[in-house]
């Protein structure tokens, strides 16, 4: 009798959904327009781009929101015009819109959001989704470079 070994499913990363160069130039901009470590920039626009992508394919845009940390991602990503509908174009055959409304940044929220991006099969780096009171400002919840 032989015996199959589950292999677990690849986790999904944000940073897949693009070009390599077009995210590196995404985060040394989100780095620099918000005053951020690089290497939380990287987090940030990781967490955008797969947040954006699953908001276009389960057409939920209506019903998602960013976080206020992840938000900062999502605007560097449609500042990038061009890459971003064309990405949009590819991926969704619609553009995204993003429709601000922070005053619904709400815990409950934030725990759907992150439930519907791992459904898709991303990882989520929940540090970056907590409601602004729980965290400290501008995106870490711990001591330390990076968090």
């Amino acid at each position: 009798m032989t015996v199959a070994l589950e292999q677990p499913a690849k986790v999904r990363q944000g940073r897949e959904l693009v070009d390599p160069a077009l995210f590196e130039r995404l985060v040394d901009f989100c780095a620099d327009e918000y005053g951020l470590e690089r290497c939380v920039a990287e987090r940030i626009q990781n967490e955008a781009i797969a947040m954006c992508y699953v908001m276009g394919i389960t057409k939920a845009g209506d019903e998602m929101a960013p976080s206020k940390q992840v938000d900062p991602g999502w605007h560097t990503f449609m500042l990038h015009t061009e890459e971003y509908a064309a990405w949009c174009r590819k991926n969704f055959g619609h553009f995204l819109h993003h429709r601000p409304n922070s005053k619904l940044r709400t815990q409950g929220l934030m725990t759907d959001v992150v439930g519907r991006i791992k459904k898709q099969g991303f990882a989520v780096d929940e540090r970056l989704w907590v409601t602004a009171s729980d965290c400290n400002a501008p995106t870490c919840c711990s001591d330390g470079p990076c968090c």
